[in-house]
């Protein structure tokens, strides 16, 4: 009896954990393409909406970003897809919600971009002290949130920052994970999104945003220095980008020092993607820049997803796998001035390629 006992818990651990794990995608321009009259091609050749191709293939979630003011971010962000505000997205946190999947909002605290090579602060923002920036924060955070609970499609999950590994709001609140330069400021400045995460939409779950998954010591550093300052929040969320982060093991082994250092946090991937193609990609050196990783090429972004899955699915811990930008197709009217070749669909066809189903298997047990 005891062992029966033993064993119908840990089927039930299990089974809890294969429904509540995550699966989805940054889907932040997908109202542009839908208004460009973009065709989402389906693996039989179907045209049919993003939302029900991704649902077949096991998508519970999607993630949404939000900028302070685009209308302010340079001419060629915007040409790259900067346009998110609260006008922008609350039709697709609608959409996304009322598709039955979980909703991930992404707080930039900038008016463009905001990643480890550029934090700007806000137009609006910049001659704020730092006490005042908290109030900014705080105010900007808790007025998004009324206005998409209010619309009926409040987050489940919310980032407070994107990719924040040197800080936001530079230069005040720039920050190093080697160096104790203002942490408290950032610090605070986190404190104050977060106390507005937790006012407003007291069910949703925090998450606090890095990309160095590839420097563990880094990593490290970075959160025990939230931990520290005693900054509240749920889960780790990690950029994963293989040409950028190093290989997969490499990530396997950050994964389990996290596991083990920060063992109450849940970890999420909440960006990963790579290359099927270079056709007209501004960034690119050469068409096989890094095709030391893997072939740039649809069987090539495939393996690259099959093996980070199948890594992934090994740890517990990880809860969450989101893909960047897996909307981009510009088979249709164009949408953005150059490619990046690292969605899910492809940009000449329009069809869905081959990494997909590879990337669905992220949940593929009995129950997802």
């Amino acid at each position: 009896m005891k062992f029966i006992l033993s064993f119908l818990l840990l089927l039930s651990f299990s089974t809890t954990k294969a429904q509540t794990r995550l699966l989805g995608g940054d889907i932040s321009l997908l109202p542009t393409y839908e208004k460009a009259g973009t065709k989402f091609i389906d693996a039989n050749g179907k045209a049919r909406p993003l939302l029900k191709i991704a649902k077949d293939n096991k998508w519970n979630a999607a993630r949404v970003r939000l900028f302070v003011n685009p209308a302010d971010a340079p001419t060629e962000n915007k040409d790259e897809g900067v346009c998110q505000d609260l006008n922008y997205i609350t039709p697709l946190c609608k959409q996304i919600k009322k598709a039955g999947m979980n909703l991930m909002l992404d707080f930039h605290y900038s008016d463009t971009w905001a990643d480890p090579g550029k934090q700007f602060t806000p137009k609006a923002w910049m001659k704020c002290s730092p006490v005042q920036l908290c109030d900014s924060v705080y105010e900007h955070t808790a007025r998004a949130l009324r206005h998409l609970k209010k619309n009926g499609c409040a987050p489940d999950l919310i980032q407070v920052g994107n990719e924040i590994t040197f800080g936001m709001l530079w230069p005040t609140a720039k920050t190093d994970p080697f160096d104790e330069k203002n942490w408290d400021v950032l610090t605070d400045l986190l404190k104050s999104g977060v106390s507005a995460c937790r006012e407003v939409c007291p069910n949703a779950r925090i998450i606090i945003h890095t990309e160095h998954a590839g420097d563990w010591d880094a990593t490290k550093n970075y959160y025990m220095r939230l931990r520290n300052h005693k900054v509240d929040y749920d889960i780790i969320g990690l950029s994963y980008y293989p040409m950028w982060h190093k290989d997969i093991p490499n990530l396997s082994r950050t994964l389990d020092s996290l596991a083990v250092d920060f063992p109450k946090k849940d970890i999420m991937i909440v960006e990963t993607a790579f290359y099927y193609s270079h056709d007209n990609d501004r960034w690119a050196k050469s068409k096989d820049e890094h095709s030391d990783l893997y072939p740039i090429t649809e069987d090539g972004q495939a393996q690259f997803t099959k093996e980070l899955v199948d890594m992934l699915k090994k740890h517990p811990k990880v809860t969450g796998l989101y893909w960047w930008f897996p909307e981009e197709n510009e088979s249709g009217k164009k949408v953005i001035g150059s490619w990046i070749n690292r969605g899910l669909f492809n940009n000449h066809t329009g069809k869905v390629v081959k990494a997909m189903k590879n990337f669905a298997d992220y949940r593929s047990d009995n129950n997802y």
